[in-house]
């Protein structure tokens, strides 16, 4: 099966976060790092994200 992959844009709008804070996140290894396709375009892994936001649920929802 063929991994979906998301540009920038799409990884902000599910997210909610920033390219900004995209960047900080990856640096810090808090985030799924980039793919770079070719010499100018770079784009994340859809599942790898999905598995990110499941994990940021899961962290929340059992300090409550």
């Amino acid at each position: 099966m063929t991994e979906r992959l998301l540009k920038k844009a799409e990884v902000e709008q599910i997210t909610s976060l920033s390219g900004t804070e995209i960047v900080r996140r990856e640096k810090a290894g808090t985030f799924p790092k980039r793919v770079p396709i070719s010499a100018k375009r770079v784009v994340w892994v859809a599942s790898e994200i999905e598995a990110w936001i499941q994990a940021k649920i899961k962290t929340a929802r059992s300090s409550i």
